[in-house]
């Protein structure tokens, strides 16, 4: 039904537009008694084999939700209801931003993809802090952190620690986004030592806190061997809690897509079927050279549970899935556990 009518008339619309629609509507149906329970027998699996442990909490699937969907964390009790073992809210950052000029999202249909440079829009610390009290803690919830686009590189690590610790009480694990392709400076936040220098200011936050929550570092899928394995010394270094592989990709090979096209839509991060490889390839890499030293979340290119099931098997720990939820439909989560059942 999802791709036979609903989604079909869902891409005659802006993404954008149709994306807050969507929120809406949710919502709107989320109030009306029962329907939060058909959601639930609909698409939840519940089976003891899909359970994981990792860094100290306990998923009741693998599947989760990325960064980017729900922003400023006004949906996850709602999305919950879909089948996510964990939605991950935000890129968040200190101070509300409008991000980069619209149109900025824009759909791949022949390549299955996207292209977005959405820029860090979000309502800022606050407004999502204000959100996530009304968490009724039927799942797991990691918070993506960024810095303010106007932020001056000095100011950086001072961005990710006022997020990390006003967000701390209501997250269960927190994201470093320093790969995201659309926001500037990019180049220091790729940067070893300034890396280093991060994550030990973030981890040094949370050590100040009765319970700590676990630190991960989300990276690009264009990064070469070089420097994936300066990833693997990072963590080997700092001891941070794990990796989520991988970001959207500014890489535009191998689309069906024409040149002219995408000369119109300009810069952006690509999502969606086209980066799957990519994004595998770059957490077999890390899996396979260190060792299985630190756990993976795969994520890029989702589009079907034998994808999952890819990343899974490439070492990946958990995976999430942004575009393929978006082109396939929530039942994809529920065929994606499904699998991992019977595999």
């Amino acid at each position: 039904m999802y791709k036979i009518i609903i989604r079909p008339l869902f891409f005659l619309f802006d993404p954008e537009k149709i994306h807050h629609f969507t929120f809406s509507l949710i919502r709107f149906l989320a109030k009306i008694p029962g329907v939060s329970a058909i959601f639930r027998g609909l698409f939840q699996v519940n089976n003891p084999k899909l359970e994981r442990k990792l860094f100290g909490l306990t998923f009741k699937n693998p599947v989760g939700l990325a960064a980017g969907f729900d922003k400023n964390a006004v949906l996850f009790n709602e999305l919950a209801d879909f089948g996510f073992g964990f939605i991950e809210i935000g890129t968040v950052t200190p101070k509300a931003q409008e991000g980069n000029p619209k149109k900025r999202i824009f759909r791949l249909k022949a390549d299955n993809g996207l292209i977005n440079r959405m820029g860090f829009n979000n309502n800022g610390i606050e407004a999502a802090i204000e959100n996530l009290k009304t968490n009724k803690g039927k799942i797991i919830i990691g918070g993506n952190i960024g810095k303010n686009t106007a932020t001056m590189p000095e100011g950086y690590t001072e961005d990710y620690l006022e997020c990390f610790n006003a967000l701390h009480p209501y997250v269960d694990y927190f994201v470093l986004n320093v790969s995201c392709p659309n926001v500037s400076s990019h180049a220091k936040l790729t940067d070893k030592d300034y890396l280093v220098e991060l994550i030990t200011k973030v981890q040094q936050a949370n050590n100040k806190f009765s319970v700590q929550k676990p630190i991960l570092l989300k990276i690009a899928p264009d990064l070469n061997n070089v420097q994936l394995d300066e990833v693997i010394e990072i963590v080997a270094e700092t001891k941070i809690d794990g990796v989520i592989a991988s970001n959207t990709s500014v890489n535009r090979e191998g689309l069906i897509a024409s040149k002219e096209q995408l000369e119109a839509i300009g810069n952006g991060g690509l999502s969606g079927k086209p980066i799957k490889d990519r994004s595998t390839n770059v957490i077999k890499y890390l899996s396979k050279t260190s060792n299985k030293a630190f756990p993976i979340i795969g994520v890029g290119g989702i589009h079907a549970a034998e994808d999952a099931l890819e990343k899974l098997n490439a070492g990946a720990d958990l995976v999430q899935i942004y575009t393929g939820f978006i082109y396939e439909g929530p039942s994809l989560v529920k065929k994606i556990n499904k699998a991992i059942v019977k595999s």
